[in-house]
């Protein structure tokens, strides 16, 4: 049979504190028990210890007014006795609220007590943190995981798209679509409404050159525009603007025998030419005597008065020099006093050696030499073979043969050795180291009146297109080398015969790309063509010049095709 329980004592003190403690005797267990489960415990806060046993219900009539950590006591976390007293404590990564209780996870990300280095992120967690690798994503893109990843605006409805458009979304972005569609010549506004394009500010071109553009619904227009010149001047090409007329070069001017015209602004003068000088009474040009205009400072001896300019001469003893002006001595040299060459020298002369020898320390014999390994000179114009005492010189394997004074190459004509490739339709043309094939065919329309000249056949029913073609297309071959003295008159063209009253204009209507070639107008019924600039290497160039021919008020054209060939210098 059980043993009763004892009677219970009264409620402790108020002052006592919260929890208390019965003291069991042996073979006791202890369980845990929540308040009001027994009478005599009714009241009391906390939790408390009652004793089990075995055999019997036997419990310590006393209270023990001790704060102790059986059963996990008060604290959260962790419990310890102290001098008979409980205290709490924390685990790592969390710390005691003010309570002395309770504990609360640490943020070491805000604290500064992580870990993490640079480039990586800290995040907490409770108890603890992670160190994750910072990730800098771009515009439209955002982190997840470690890795950037897109932003669907259209899903998330961050954009800007008006109302009548779509949202579409794109990598890192998106795009407004319209949701309608809209007829030729409008468009659709930021909401979604068709409105009429102005084609006359949104296209580069529009209408011709002469033409004004007038936006219209949908559309456009183009009206001509109207321009009045003055005179001296005409309507330029686009019709917007007056551009002066060279009346030079149209050869409407009139001046007088020897005179030269400038164009101007909206005219032009007539002045006189180099060498002359303009007469203010009899309104013409005089010459310019300019050996007394300017004595002593234009030859070195003798001056000599010509038609728009001068000449100089020497006196005995000397030789007109290349420059013109200046006179050289005469060569002292011919009573030999060197063992091989003599050079002359103004007052005196110095000896030099024939290829092949050098002057000796005597200043008057020469001995042999190995001329290619020391490259004295040009002695070859293409290679030297050195032999013994003297040398030899070679030629490129193809297109030139070695002159007959040793030491130049000399261009091989293919065309007339027949050592060409050019058909039986092909007129072969040799130039400087080669050849060219030349087809002279004519146009539709012409006759070939020779080899090289083409007529042109009449004008069913005076077809307006066909009466402005030329009357005759004349085939010509000009060649030169690059080390030609630039500009240079290479061409000339005039009527045959020529009418007093005719009038010419010449231009180069075809070849001319790069601008190497210019004409100029020599008289009212010559005109030339210039090489303007150097040819610095080998080309060639097809050139159409046409003349036109102002004869009798009617006009007439005529075209030169000429073939020019730039070749290297002589070898």
């Amino acid at each position: 049979a059980r043993r009763p329980r004892p009677a219970t004592r009264g409620p402790p003190p108020a002052a006592l504190p919260e929890l208390f403690v019965i003291a069991c005797r042996e073979s006791a267990v202890m369980n845990l028990i929540e308040p009001g489960r027994h009478g005599q415990m009714n009241g009391l806060a906390g939790r408390v210890c009652v004793c089990v046993s075995v055999y019997v219900f036997v419990c310590v009539s006393v209270y023990v007014h001790l704060r102790v950590c059986v059963c996990g006591g008060p604290c959260s976390q962790r419990c310890s006795v102290v001098g008979g007293r409980y205290s709490c404590s924390c685990f790592a990564g969390y710390s005691l609220m003010p309570d002395r209780l309770s504990c609360d996870d640490v943020d070491e990300c805000v604290s500064g007590v992580h870990s993490c280095g640079v480039g990586e992120r800290c995040v907490n967690t409770v108890g603890s943190h992670v160190c994750e690798r910072q990730l800098s994503c771009s515009a439209g893109y955002q982190s997840r995981n470690g890795v950037c990843e897109d932003i669907d605006e259209c899903m998330v409805r961050t954009h800007n798209c008006g109302a009548g458009l779509v949202c579409k979304n794109t990598d890192g972005s998106f795009v407004c679509g319209p949701k309608q569609k809209c007829l030729t010549g409008f468009k659709l506004d930021s909401h979604g409404n068709c409105i009429d394009i102005n084609e006359c500010s949104s296209l580069s071109e529009t209408c011709s050159p002469g033409f004004k553009c007038i936006n219209t619904v949908g559309s456009y227009t183009c009206q001509r525009q109207v321009i009045q010149c003055s005179q001296g001047y005409q309507s330029g090409p686009d019709g917007t603007r007056c551009i002066d007329v060279d009346e030079c070069l149209m050869g409407t001017y009139r001046c007088g025998a020897g005179q030269i015209c400038h164009n101007l602004p909206g005219s032009y003068r007539c002045d006189c030419g180099a060498g002359y000088q303009f007469d203010t009474v009899r309104k013409v040009c005089n010459d310019v005597n300019e050996c007394w205009r300017y004595p002593g400072r234009l030859c070195s001896q003798t001056c000599d008065n010509t038609p728009g300019s001068y000449q100089c001469s020497c006196t005995a003893g000397f030789a007109l020099a290349f420059d013109g002006k200046n006179c050289d001595d005469l060569n002292e040299c011919d009573s030999n006093p060197c063992s091989q060459e003599c050079a002359n020298i103004y007052g005196s002369y110095q000896c030099y050696c024939r290829q092949g020898f050098y002057l000796k320390e005597d200043g008057h014999t020469c001995e042999d030499i190995d001329e290619c390994s020391q490259s004295i000179g040009n002695m070859c114009a293409f290679e030297c073979v050195n032999v013994p005492g003297s040398y030899q010189c070679a030629c490129p394997t193809t297109g030139y043969t070695m002159a007959a004074n040793r030491h130049t190459c000399r261009d091989i004509d293919e065309c007339t050795t027949g050592a060409h490739n050019c058909s039986g339709e092909q007129s072969c043309y040799n130039i400087q180291g080669s050849y060219r094939c030349l087809s002279f065919t004519c146009p539709p329309n012409y006759k070939k009146a020779s080899d090289t000249r083409c007529e042109k056949l009449g004008c069913p029913g005076n077809a307006p297109e066909c009466l402005k073609l030329p009357l005759r297309i004349t085939y010509y071959q000009l060649n030169f080398q690059t080390d030609i003295l630039t500009p240079a008159q290479i061409f000339r063209i005039s009527p045959s015969p020529a009418y007093t009253g005719d009038q010419v204009s010449v231009a180069v209507t075809r070849g001319n790309e790069e601008g190497y070639f210019s004409t100029r107008k020599l008289n009212g019924f010559t005109g030339a063509v210039y090489l303007q600039r150097q040819v610095r290497e080998a080309k060639d160039f097809l050139v159409d010049v046409e003349m036109k021919l102002l004869r009798q008020g009617s006009m007439t054209s005529f075209v030169a095709r000429i073939h020019v060939f730039i070749t290297a210098s002589t070898l």
